[in-house]
């Protein structure tokens, strides 16, 4: 398997309309008991760290908060500011988190969709926790496919091992991923963390329904795929695309949204 040297956590940006039009959103549910639990009411500010294209940004906007949102791609904050157009209250803001100068503001809700682990692991809780007020809630997430026991999961899983053999099926979309830690030691990480506590972790379950096309696209906008070289990357995609085709044309997800939650004190 061959990479290149680009940074990862800002590949997606080569394809930002793609990510946009093929991402999954998050569970509504998801937004509300997070808005319940840091107690926000309509016009606080909250923060957003890693805001992509703006798929979560719009879904807390919508409630009724002023969010300001970060996000280091120029590409994927182009898209941000175009779909979260009708929300004037929401601030798309071009930085790295590590980066960003909060100019003395603090906030009772921080969260993160897809992104909190790309943030430098050294300094995002001490980062974090310099913008959240005393009982401020830090709230990151995640999407994954909770993979059961099928015929078509078992058809995936011989293109990866046809097309990208030493691809680690580490990826949370890979079929062969059996792990069951889904990417975070977050009680260990807030433990180990200074001024947060009161860690929990929630999950959401639902589904999805792709075409072989549609997943084809959805799986080109994944990091680990981007890196790929470009003969890998398109016989995996094709050979994706055909097994998905050759057992009826629709794969239904079931995907499981992780949502990790701590408290500032």
């Amino acid at each position: 398997m061959t990479a290149t040297p680009r940074r990862r956590r800002l590949v997606f940006g080569e394809v930002a309309e793609l990510y946009d039009a093929s991402r999954p959103t998050y569970p509504h549910q998801l937004v509300d008991d997070v808005l319940e639990l840091a107690r926000v009411r309509d016009g606080d500010a909250v923060l957003e760290v890693g805001a992509g294209t703006g798929k979560a940004t719009v879904l807390f906007a919508a409630r009724g908060p002023s969010v300001i949102a970060i996000e280091p791609s120029a590409e994927m904050a182009a898209v941000a500011r175009r779909n979260c157009a009708p929300y004037p209250s929401v601030e798309i803001v071009e930085s790295d988190f590590e980066h960003w100068d909060p100019a003395g503001r603090t906030f009772g809700l921080l969260y993160s969709g897809q992104a909190w682990h790309w943030i430098d692991p050294e300094r995002r809780y001490r980062y974090a926790r310099a913008a959240l007020r005393p009982s401020g809630v830090l709230a990151a997430f995640w999407n994954r496919a909770a993979w059961g026991s099928s015929s078509i999961r078992d058809a995936l899983r011989d293109v990866y091992e046809q097309a990208v053999p030493d691809l680690p099926p580490v990826g949370l979309m890979h079929p062969a991923n059996t792990s069951s830690s889904e990417r975070e030691d977050w009680e260990g990480d807030i433990a180990a963390a200074a001024g947060f506590d009161d860690p929990e972790v929630r999950s959401y379950e639902w589904s999805i329904d792709y075409s072989g096309n549609e997943y084809a696209r959805m799986l080109a906008t994944l990091s680990e795929i981007r890196l790929l070289a470009p003969h890998e990357r398109r016989a995996l995609l094709t050979g994706v695309e055909h097994a998905i085709d050759e057992h009826g044309g629709t794969l239904t997800m079931p995907m499981r949204t992780k949502l990790c939650l701590a408290r500032a004190v």
